[in-house]
């Protein structure tokens, strides 16, 4: 397996054929995926004893499989958060991949991790947070808020009067679904503010509703910015402003808006977001990174390096004298770990942060131009503002089912993935469709043409 022959040569150039035919291509396919009985009946057995060879395995992926998929840089994949990795990103995570770097210390990936810092150093930029503040590039949003509220937790249990108490969390109904994950995960409570926009208001009239013990097992609240169904950001000032008088831990989930900080058009709307003590964001979002790539920050990366930092016979060699740097694995809760922040790196070092600036801008443009659009047809209405670049809207005299079946329509059809979402309305919730805009390919005709086939 580990041998070059012809072979491997001609499998390598027939791969880099099909990478660049893809880098360079100007329209894809959306694809649709098909059952597992479906698929198989096409590949029939792939893994076996002999295997079935590199050219034929090859083959299999580009006439079935590879069609199974839906790009998530389609210009018409506008469902939940798509996404939009430059070209640069793309090659170079091939780059990433071949050089077989482990990324978890700086005795063996020094030059992997010097670039991921470089990158890393442009985001922390971008938040305002004070000198010292740092962060590492982690699988994703999950891992990202995973790794804080844990940093926090390990913080709040400093306090010997805490080290049993089982802690809680305050979010907003809007807050991501993977908060509700990692609070499982790290075993912690959580408190959910009844409204999709948290103000440091709410704030304080939820907190004062908090048992005596619920008080005491508070130790951190999680706000957002940029919710993933609307776009909407939280009051990150105010809450910054509690929290700080309650002493809580103050973290923001920016997963998916935090790429809209090089917007200047919109700045303004994360003011606050510099008092944070951890905030999440996901390059493979709106940073234009291939996936999968987010990024934890801290205020004070000592706290993150105490809760994080494992320990072991074997790692000690990581720890010597003559190892000594930036070592990721201690500050998030992964040991083994790829250099994922290589492409953004790069492809910040290619085209410089002036183009990602006018990359985000055009989402936040597209989203404008959707909701002119809408309000302008006689059979639609914007359900609300667009925000960031999600617009939620309705097709008037619709139920639920039209908007799941006019989904499946067009995916089938291959023409493009709109999704429906739910929005409370009062004490209901209502079904909508969304767009949510990343690719700065998208068009205006892109736009009118999917909302012409709701009529």
């Amino acid at each position: 397996m580990h041998h070059i022959d012809i072979e491997l040569i001609e499998m390598t150039l027939d791969v880099m054929k099909y990478v660049i035919g893809r880098v360079s291509a100007t329209e894809h396919q959306i694809g649709k995926p098909k059952k597992a009985e479906e698929l198989k009946a096409l590949v029939g057995e792939t893994v076996t004893p002999k295997g079935v060879g590199g050219e034929y395995a090859f083959n299999l992926w580009k006439e079935h499989l590879a069609k199974a998929n839906v790009p998530v840089d389609h210009p018409r994949n506008l469902a939940f958060v798509p996404a939009s990795p430059t070209k640069a990103a793309i090659m170079f995570d091939l780059i990433t991949s071949a050089s077989s770097i482990h990324g978890a210390y700086w005795m063996e990936g020094a030059g992997g991790i010097f670039c991921e810092n470089e990158a890393m150093k442009w985001i922390v930029s971008l938040t305002g947070l004070p000198e010292g503040a740092f962060g590492v590039f982690t699988s994703g949003g999950t891992a990202a808020n995973l790794s804080a509220i844990v940093t926090a937790r390990e913080h709040w249990r400093e306090n010997p009067d805490f080290k049993r108490e089982k802690g809680l969390i305050i979010t907003s109904l809007g807050a991501h679904s993977s908060i509700k994950s990692m609070a499982k995960v790290a075993d912690v409570d959580m408190l959910l503010d009844s409204e999709e926009y948290l103000t440091g208001e709410a704030l304080r009239e939820t907190i004062a509703t908090l048992t005596e013990h619920q008080r005491k097992c508070l130790f951190a609240v999680v706000a957002t910015g940029g919710t993933t169904n609307a776009g909407i950001i939280d009051d990150l000032d105010s809450i910054a402003k509690v929290c700080e008088e309650e002493k809580l831990w103050f973290h923001v989930d920016a997963a998916y808006g935090g790429g809209a900080l090089v917007a200047d058009s919109v700045r303004h709307l994360f003011n606050g977001i510099d008092k944070a003590d951890s905030i999440t964001i996901d390059p493979h979002k709106w940073m234009f990174s291939p996936y999968d790539c987010g990024a934890v920050i801290y205020k004070n990366m000592e706290l993150a390096k105490n809760a994080h930092s494992q320990q072991g016979s074997y790692l000690e060699i990581f720890k010597d004298e003559g190892a000594h740097g930036f070592n990721p694995t201690d500050y998030q809760i992964q040991l083994t770990r790829r250099v994922r922040g290589l492409p953004l790196w790069f492809s910040l070092a290619t085209h410089g942060t002036d183009r990602y600036k006018e990359a985000v801008e055009r989402g936040l443009e597209l989203a404008q131009i959707a909701g002119r659009l809408i309000e302008a047809h006689p059979d639609l209405e914007l359900v609300r503002e667009p925000s960031l670049s999600c617009v939620l809207y309705r097709r008037i005299g619709w139920e639920p089912e039209d908007y799941t079946h006019w989904t499946y329509e067009n995916h089938e059809k291959g023409f493009a993935l709109v999704t429906p979402t739910k929005w409370k309305n009062g004490e209901t919730y209502e079904t909508c469709s969304r767009f949510c805009f990343i690719n700065p390919d998208t068009t205006e005709k892109d736009i009118a043409m999917i909302l012409e086939s709701m009529v």
